[in-house]
């Protein structure tokens, strides 16, 4: 099944002191292009974010205003492909990878999302497949998409998880990334 890719990567890394998230290197390779790669069989992907250099091409989107939050990212990465299913990936996914990208889209079935649960059993609506129309529908609905709520936004759709995996653990601190 084809999909775009959307890969949120504009955030302000506040507990990472300010560091650019998206650029920390995991095992050689930057947390965004770890995530450019899981997510390389996409047939179009736009990074939301500032323009960075990157392993693969891709399209750049910001949303507007900046830093307006995730919500309003998604809005602005929508803007962009046409597939029927849109993969959505925060850049903090360091064990993200292809296998688990495919399971998404494949798992999707008669879903508005399919996501991954981390490690936890946390449910990472930042790590998951999801129809287009659905989406689109969900930030309708929510009007500005400045500084809204994931949670509120994904409120209404029906989704569906992944069992507990290591590829939806995300790192939002230093010490998540050491572990």
């Amino acid at each position: 099944m084809d999909f775009d890719a959307v890969v949120l990567a504009g955030g302000g890394s506040t507990r990472f002191g300010g560091t650019d998230k998206a650029l920390l290197v995991v095992d050689g390779m930057s947390l965004l292009d770890r995530a450019l790669t899981a997510t390389s069989a996409a047939r179009s992907t736009v990074v939301v974010g500032p323009e960075r250099a990157v392993c693969r091409e891709v399209e750049w989107a910001m949303e507007e205003p900046p830093a307006g939050g995730p919500v309003a990212g998604i809005a602005a990465g929508l803007t962009k492909g046409e597939s029927p299913v849109v993969v959505l990936v925060s850049c903090d996914l360091p064990w993200l990878t292809k296998a688990a990208v495919t399971g998404l889209v494949e798992g999707l079935g008669d879903h508005d999302g399919y996501g991954l649960r981390d490690t936890g059993g946390r449910e990472q609506r930042l790590a998951a497949a999801y129809r287009r129309t659905a989406l689109a529908s969900a930030l309708e609905a929510i009007g500005d998409p400045r500084d809204k709520s994931v949670r509120r936004l994904f409120a209404e759709l029906e989704l569906a998880w992944s069992e507990p995996t290591r590829s939806g653990d995300d790192v939002d601190s230093w010490a998540d990334l050491e572990a």
